[in-house]
């Protein structure tokens, strides 16, 4: 049974300045998320001598057919690993075999053959390189010096033509079941872009002073391309970004974290839902979907609790909700969505109060974590300084300024 959180009625209004503030808070954020340069090449390189290999092992002649990246370097929602003992970034890559190779692995034991030549390929891989290397029920993980894992999964084509993004559709072995799973990661990201490229529209107005009724200004928003340019991209690193330090290491007690699949497929799904309205803002925009996540998942009552059920927009055979079905887990993603929508009041109403720099980085700390606050505040001291050079001060006003302003299409390609 799914609970009313009514979460955008409890949530304090701010002024559009506020709202404004805090989307230039999130960008800060979201761009200490991109990886450098430096850290850019290093993933390419990877990739690249990854691709090389695979093509070249002879078990694998003539299946292999691409290697792709995809989760959330394709959708342009990384975030850096949680914690201070790594800088590097955990990527995720496809190596993607032909129809044909069914034929070779098809048979009862073929999901576990081909992972055993998968595990054995990297095993090389690995010590041609000086690399670590981790073996899970689905793909490997290449551990490099500087801090990148890239984490490596093998996926036949298996075309679902009569399916959404059906093209690109394949099966993944999987050695905890003992045989192959449906999965479309190119066909997910594709579903990612498209609603992602659908138009918010805002209609920007500061409350009306009880006396000033009749009186209306104009307030100029931002360049769109500064406010709304990846909206969806935005929202979803700054929900993971939360989820990361809410539940934080885990030190040998229960993961109850929700997976970025689960959180990523609903705030699409939410965002779909809610972009095409006309809202005040991005913020409220930002609380619609957050409040609207919960009721994007479908639960059944079963005699041991509830089941949860999210399908994969582009494997509908595939449960992104699997791993929620745990009392434990589901309590917790509950409990998660109250807290996003606390922390962010909590932040906005330190930036509405203009109650000083530090109180809003304590507060950005508390909800994003160390790296996001130290981002911010240098973000919050270049604006500042830049201002105080000008020789600008704020202001706000406090009449009603309605103006209503529709977003330039996103066009998201990774990173």
């Amino acid at each position: 049974m799914k609970r009313d959180l009514s979460l955008k009625e409890r949530h304090k209004r701010v002024s559009l300045a506020t709202s404004d503030n805090f989307f230039f808070l999130l960008d800060a954020i979201a761009e200490q998320q991109v990886p450098t340069l430096t850290q850019l090449g290093d993933i390419e390189s990877s990739y690249q001598s990854i691709a090389e290999f695979l093509a070249a092992r002879q078990e694998f002649e003539s299946l292999i057919t691409q290697i792709h990246p995809h989760g959330s370097r394709e959708l342009g929602t990384m975030v850096r690993p949680w914690g201070q003992s790594r800088e590097g970034f955990d990527i995720d890559v496809i190596a993607r075999l032909d129809q044909s190779a069914s034929e070779r692995y098809g048979d009862v034991r073929g999901p576990a053959r081909l992972l055993a030549h998968f595990h054995a390929a990297f095993d090389d891989y690995a010590n041609a390189h000086g690399l670590e290397v981790k073996k899970w029920n689905r793909c490997v993980t290449l551990i490099y010096s500087g801090g990148m894992c890239a984490d490596i999964a093998p996926v036949i084509d298996s075309p679902l033509l009569s399916s959404p993004y059906g093209e690109t559709h394949g099966i993944i072995p999987d050695r905890g079941v003992a045989h192959y799973k449906s999965t479309n990661p190119l066909g997910y990201a594709k579903f990612f872009r498209e609603t992602a490229s659908i138009a918010a529209t805002f209609y920007a107005m500061e409350a009306f002073a009880a006396d000033s009724v009749h009186k209306a200004d104009i307030i100029p928003l931002r360049n769109p391309d500064e406010v709304f340019a990846p909206l969806l991209c935005r929202i979803v690193q700054v929900l993971k970004l939360h989820r990361n330090v809410r539940f934080g290491p885990q030190d040998g007690e229960q993961d109850l974290k929700p997976s970025s699949a689960f959180i990523t497929t609903l705030a699409a799904h939410a965002y779909a839902q809610h972009a095409p309205e006309v809202h005040v803002s991005p913020l409220d925009l930002l609380f619609d979907i957050v409040a609207t996540m919960p009721s994007k998942f479908r639960s059944e009552e079963t005699a041991t609790g509830a089941t949860w059920f999210l399908p994969n927009p582009a494997a509908p055979a595939s449960n992104l909700a699997e791993d929620m079905n745990d009392p434990a887990r589901q309590a917790a993603f509950y409990a998660w969505v109250e807290k996003f929508t606390e922390d962010i009041d909590e932040i906005l109403q330190a930036v509405e109060q203009r109650a000083g720099i530090e109180v809003v980085i304590q507060r950005v700390e508390a909800a994003f974590g160390n790296k996001s606050a130290d981002a911010a505040r240098k973000a919050l001291l270049k604006r500042q300084e830049a201002a105080r050079n000008a020789g600008r001060a704020s202001f706000f006003t406090s009449t009603a300024a309605p103006l209503i302003v529709k977003s330039r299409p996103h066009n998201f390609y990774g990173i």
